[in-house]
């Protein structure tokens, strides 16, 4: 499951940030200071989206899935933002020298131990790929609405497999 990997002390509703770095300092730093990853990870994350950048548009919205390989991680979690104002990241899938950009608002952040990377890759692609969900948890007041809103949305999804 991927809500619990979630903690509210790992979710952020109206993040302030100035770039894409600055989210990574946040979001990273309070994944450290939570003893969930190593203190390499913020500069792994920010030397990987050098090279494979992690913004994408669904649909009208802005999302970003940062991520980096599982050594600098030391125990699974997810770290989520909504972010005040947007913030440019580099289109997925595209050359950043290419200079695509996304205004991205909402922000998966995943630190993810061993086998389960992918796995969690594509469970956040599927979670914001359902435009109700993703409008829900940018419009949500506070990080346990968020939890819920994930928790509904993935046991709605067990009872119908």
């Amino acid at each position: 499951m991927f809500w619990d990997k979630l903690s509210e002390q790992l979710i952020f509703a109206g993040m302030e940030a100035e770039s894409s770095d600055d989210i990574f300092e946040k979001m990273g730093s309070a994944l450290i200071d939570s003893g969930k990853c190593r203190e390499s990870y913020i500069e792994a994350l920010k030397e990987r989206e050098k090279v494979f950048p992690t913004g994408i548009l669904v649909q009208d919205t802005g999302v970003a899935i940062p991520h980096t390989d599982p050594e600098h991680v030391i125990d699974s979690a997810i770290a989520i933002a909504v972010l005040k104002n947007p913030v440019e990241f580099y289109h997925m899938g595209t050359n950043p020298s290419e200079g695509m950009k996304v205004s991205v608002t909402f922000v998966i952040m995943l630190a993810i131990a061993g086998k389960q990377h992918l796995e969690m890759l594509q469970k956040a692609i599927q979670l914001i790929q359902d435009q109700d969900v993703l409008q829900n948890l940018i419009q949500a007041e506070d990080a346990a609405h968020m939890i819920q809103i994930i928790k509904d949305k993935e046991e709605k999804e067990h009872e119908n497999s």
